[in-house]
C-alpha cells in the first residue's frame, strides 16, 4: 500500500501538470456556458422564478445545482481555484528550469552527427580555424560555444529559439494574471442600474439607495462610491421603417472632481456603446422607455401631476405597463387618506393602434400616444410596511376590497375621464426616460494589459522555432578538413529543413 506522502506527492504532480491546467481551463469555459444560456438570479431574479415555474422538476433541479447562480456556485469556484493552483504549481518549476537553461551553455557536439535528423558534410581546403570563423560569422545571433577536441578537431555548438519558451511563459503567466484580475474585479467592483427622466432628471453616484438595482463586489459596502452626478437633458431615438431601433442618443451633463465643488456641468453626448468615463467609473446608456403624464383634478379643485415611468412589455413596439399613484391633497387623517388614494394602471402605446376597443402599440416612437387605463381608488397599501413595486398595485388590497376599480377608459393625448365623485383624470402625453448603468472595475486596465500579453505570448510561442546546430571541423593528413554539420529541431513545427539547408550550404561551400 502506498504511503499518504506518496499519494499526496502524486496528486500534486497530477494537479500541477500542464495538461491538467488545460483541462481545468476547458471546464471553466464549459461551466460558464449556463451563465450565458440561462437567466441568472443576480441579474434578473424574476426571470429565474418564471423559468423554474415553467420547467417544473427540471427547473428545480437546475436551481439545486446552482445553475442560476453560476459564478457564485461552489463548483464554479472550485474549478476556478483549482485552475489557479494548477497554473501556479506548473509555472513556477517551469520558470526555474527555463532560467537554468538560459544560463547553461549549449550542449556538447554529438560524436556521430550523421544520426541527427538533419546532416550534411563536405571535404574543404580550409583550416579548422577558418571553418570555425565562418561558422561564427554565419551563426551570428545564435547562442554558441566553441570547443577543441582530440586530434585538433574544432567544434561549434549553437542554439536558437529561446523566445519560444519565453512566449509560452508570458502566455500562461498572463492567463494567470487574467484570473487574478477578474477575481479582484469581482471583489472591488460594482454595477448598478437606474432610470432617469430625460427632462432634466438627475442622478448622483453618492450611495446605493440612488440606484434601482445595485450589485456590489464582495468587498464593496456602498459607502465609498466614486462621486459624480449626471443630468439628462434630452433623449432622441431614430428607428427603421420596421420599428427596429437605429440610434439612441442622450444629451447629458455631468460633474465630477472639482466640478462638484464649483457646480460646473460638463456636456457629453451619451450613446449606446459609447460610455462616459469619469471618476473611475463608466456610465452606459442601456435603453429607454416612456413616462405617461397624468393630471388629476380633485373635487376640491386641487390638482396633482403624476410622472412615473412605465416599463416596456414589448421590446419592439415599446408598449408599456405601469402604475401612477396619487395621495389626495389636503387630507391629514391617515384613515381618510387610505380610502381616497388613486392609482392609474394599464397599457401605454407610444403609437396607438386600436382593434375595436383593444389598444395596442404599432411603432416604438411616440407619434400618437394613447393609454388604456384602469383607475383604482382606496388603500394602496403603501403604509403596510411591505415593499411595493412602482410598476404595479398591491393585488392583495384589491382582493380584500380595500382598493376598488372605479373607471376604465381609453385615452388619447389631451383626453380625460371623470370619476363618480367628480375627480377628473387627464392624459397629457408622454416623456422619455433613459436606463443608465454605472460600472466600476478597478482592474479593467490590467485585464486589457494581460489580454494583450496573452495574444502576444501565444503568437511568439507559435511562430518561433527552437533549434540546435553543431559544426565539427576535423583536419586530415593531406591538409584538408572534413566539415560536418548537424541540426535538430526542438519543436514539431515544420520549416527547419529549409533553414538548415541554407545554413549548411553556406558553411560547406569551398571558396572562402
Amino acid at each position: 500500500m502506498r504511503s499518504p506522502t506518496a499519494f499526496l506527492r502524486n496528486t500534486w504532480r497530477g494537479l500541477t501538470a500542464m495538461r491538467t491546467a488545460l483541462t481545468l481551463l476547458f471546464l471553466l469555459a464549459l461551466g460558464a456556458m449556463p451563465g450565458a444560456l440561462l437567466p441568472q438570479r443576480s441579474l434578473n431574479s424574476q426571470k429565474v422564478a418564471e423559468y423554474i415555474t415553467e420547467n417544473g422538476w427540471w427547473g428545480r433541479l437546475l436551481d439545486d445545482l446552482q445553475f442560476f447562480d453560476v459564478y457564485a456556485s461552489y463548483w464554479f469556484s472550485a474549478v476556478y481555484v483549482l485552475l489557479f493552483v494548477s497554473l501556479i504549481g506548473c509555472l513556477l518549476p517551469r520558470t526555474w528550469e527555463y532560467y537554468k537553461q538560459m544560463r547553461a551553455k549549449p550542449v556538447l557536439t554529438p560524436r556521430n552527427l550523421g544520426r541527427l535528423p538533419h546532416h550534411a558534410s563536405a571535404d574543404l581546403a580550409l583550416a579548422p580555424e577558418a571553418v570555425v570563423a565562418r561558422a561564427r560569422q554565419r551563426l551570428r545571433g545564435w547562442r554558441l560555444v566553441e570547443r577543441a577536441e582530440e586530434g585538433g578537431a574544432r567544434t561549434v555548438s549553437a542554439e536558437r529559439g529561446f523566445l519560444r519558451e519565453t512566449g509560452n511563459l508570458v502566455f500562461h503567466f498572463s492567463l494567470l494574471g487574467l484570473l487574478v484580475a477578474f477575481a479582484l474585479g469581482k471583489m472591488f467592483g460594482y454595477e448598478g442600474q437606474v432610470i432617469v427622466q430625460a427632462n432634466g432628471g438627475q442622478f448622483c453616484n453618492s450611495g446605493v439607495f440612488n440606484y434601482d438595482s445595485f450589485r456590489p463586489g464582495l468587498r464593496v459596502d456602498g459607502t465609498d462610491l466614486n462621486q459624480f452626478c449626471v443630468r439628462v437633458n434630452d433623449f432622441d431615438a431614430t428607428y427603421l421603417h420596421n420599428g427596429q431601433a437605429q440610434t439612441f442618443h442622450a444629451d447629458i451633463d455631468f460633474q465630477s472632481g472639482a466640478d462638484l465643488v464649483s457646480g460646473t456641468w460638463q456636456p457629453y453626448p451619451l450613446r449606446v456603446n459609447s460610455p462616459l468615463r469619469t471618476a473611475g467609473d463608466r456610465l452606459y446608456l442601456l435603453g429607454h422607455g416612456y413616462t405617461p403624464l397624468f393630471t388629476v383634478t380633485f373635487p376640491n379643485g386641487a390638482t396633482r401631476t403624476g410622472a412615473t415611468q412605465w416599463r416596456p412589455v414589448n421590446e419592439v413596439t415599446l408598449a408599456s405597463e405601469g402604475a401612477t399613484k396619487f395621495d389626495p391633497p389636503g387630507v391629514t387623517d391617515t384613515e381618510q387618506r387610505r380610502t381616497r388614494q388613486l392609482a392609474i394602471t394599464g397599457l401605454l402605446a407610444p403609437t396607438a393602434g386600436f382593434r375595436g376597443e383593444l389598444l395596442d402599440s404599432v411603432f416604438p416612437e411616440a407619434r400618437d400616444p394613447a393609454v388604456a387605463v384602469d383607475v383604482y381608488r382606496g388603500d394602496l397599501g403603501t403604509d403596510s410596511g411591505r415593499g411595493q413595486s412602482i410598476f404595479s398595485i398591491d393585488e392583495e388590497m384589491v382582493s380584500e376590497g380595500k382598493l376598488v376599480k372605479v373607471a376604465r377608459q381609453n385615452l388619447r393625448q389631451g383626453e380625460s375621464v371623470t370619476l363618480d365623485d367628480g375627480t377628473v383624470v387627464r392624459f397629457d402625453g408622454v416623456q422619455d426616460w433613459v436606463s443608465l448603468q454605472v460600472s466600476h472595475d478597478p482592474t479593467q486596465t490590467w485585464v486589457l494589459a494581460f489580454s494583450v500579453l496573452v495574444i502576444l505570448g501565444l503568437g511568439v510561442s507559435l511562430t518561433i522555432k527552437r533549434r540546435r546546430v553543431w559544426v565539427r571541423a576535423t583536419p586530415q593528413e593531406d591538409g584538408r578538413t572534413v566539415v560536418e554539420v548537424g541540426g535538430l529541431a526542438r519543436t514539431d513545427q515544420a520549416g527547419y529543413g529549409e533553414e538548415f539547408t541554407a545554413l549548411s550550404r553556406d558553411l560547406l561551400k569551398e571558396e572562402g
